[in-house]
């Protein structure tokens, strides 16, 4: 695969808390990448910072050898967070016809999301009346019917159950072969499952990048699975 995006020493501080320092790493055309990490190690501050939500202190994002600034990123990639409630008052119907619409040229319609996301549950309420997990369904659904060549997923299997998990992991595997996929991962298990590569994030500072193969011999495991090659090396 080619690096489509790269992102070299990115740094990003609270007063006098670094919250990601010197984040560097590639992210590659058609592949589904990983970043991984507990709760706290920066995930969702680096997905905001790649987004061009929040100021960065230092560092770059480069689509091929062009740097793209904050205010040309919204060209290039979609960014889903993981707890909002859009258009709370409207329906889960009114909501996806409405992204259909919008972004007439995706080539993933409505009618292709409604089974595998378990939507017709759920097609007529009100998106401020969804669970937790009926939400992150409904959101996941419009994060792909865009069309831009990057997605990043904020979480993507929080509040799914292990069925709804696998099907969510099997549909995005899909989906990669129309665009690429950053999806930031806490449960360990769950990147190793639907990841083409991984980018480990420990206390913001990227501690290994790579496919768990390749990770695998960097931490110097004969085998084990993402936790042990992440506890290895953070």
């Amino acid at each position: 695969m080619n690096d489509f995006i790269t992102i070299e020493g990115l740094t990003k501080g609270f007063g006098k808390r670094y919250a990601l320092r010197d984040v560097s790493f590639t992210v590659r055309l058609g592949e589904v990448l990983g970043l991984i990490g507990p709760n706290g190690a920066g995930k969702t501050t680096l997905f905001e910072c790649l987004a061009g939500l929040l100021p960065v202190d230092a560092g770059t994002l480069k689509s091929g050898v062009k740097i793209v600034p904050p205010s040309g990123r919204k060209d290039i990639l979609f960014y889903l967070p993981d707890a909002i409630v859009p258009w709370a008052n409207q329906t889960v119907n009114w909501a996806l016809k409405f992204f259909e619409e919008l972004y007439g040229a995706s080539k993933t319609t409505v009618s292709e999301l409604r089974q595998p996301l378990r939507l017709n549950d759920i097609w007529k309420s009100r998106i401020g009346s969804l669970s937790k997990g009926e939400r992150k369904r409904t959101l996941l659904a419009l994060g792909l019917l865009t069309t831009h060549p990057l997605l990043l997923l904020d979480e993507p299997f929080d509040g799914l159950d292990l069925r709804q998990a696998r099907d969510v992991m099997a549909l995005l595997k899909n989906h990669a072969a129309n665009r690429t996929l950053m999806l930031s991962i806490h449960q360990l298990i769950d990147a190793g499952r639907v990841c083409d590569r991984l980018v480990l994030l420990s206390a913001g500072e990227v501690a290994g990048e790579g496919t768990i193969s390749e990770l695998r011999t960097k931490a110097n495991l004969p085998d084990g699975g993402v936790e042990e090659i992440f506890l290895a090396l953070t």
